[in-house]
């Protein structure tokens, strides 16, 4: 049902349309905005799932970050209108990023996503426990809230505290 993309200039409309829909503040869509400006924005891994009528109802966005140090993503936010929620279009879209992600994963050896966000919810992409991985983050969380991927299989992987790029104010 679900048609996704890369997000284009042309759509930032749009996506701040469904990021602040999707929050209850503006804080998330200030955030992305932010990050289009930021050196963490890596063209290429947002993404938009459209309705069949051409109509941006999700969203989803990777930056860069570092865990102990060295490159890793964030995925943050995931953002679907209110109502085409639970119907499959921030699963598109966030599968479009990672997927991106995926294709790209061997310039970055060890490369990882991390995730805040619903334990119920990112398990179904390959997320776990970000502790079990020894990844971290700069606040308190929740152990099970705090998530982590690993994209490029066997190999080292980096471990430590999570610092997020400026715009996250962490």
């Amino acid at each position: 049902m679900w048609t996704t993309r890369p997000e284009t200039a042309a759509d930032a409309g749009a996506v701040r349309r469904v990021v602040e829909a999707a929050f209850p503040t503006a804080e998330e869509a200030v955030l992305v905005d932010a990050l289009r400006r930021d050196a963490a924005w890596v063209p290429g891994l947002s993404a938009v799932a459209e309705t069949p009528d051409g109509r941006v109802a999700g969203y989803a966005l990777l930056t860069r970050c570092r865990v102990g140090g060295s490159g890793a993503l964030a995925l943050a936010p995931v953002a679907v209108l209110p109502e085409y929620q639970r119907r499959g279009a921030g699963g598109a879209a966030t599968r479009a990023v990672l997927d991106a992600a995926a294709a790209r994963a061997g310039e970055r050896a060890g490369e990882r996503l991390v995730v805040l966000g619903h334990p119920e919810y990112y398990p179904r992409f390959g997320f776990v426990r970000a502790s079990a991985l020894g990844v971290s983050a700069p606040f308190e969380v929740p152990d099970e809230a705090l998530m982590a991927l690993v994209l490029d299989g066997p190999g080292p992987v980096p471990s430590g505290t999570i610092a997020y790029p400026p715009p996250f104010g962490v």
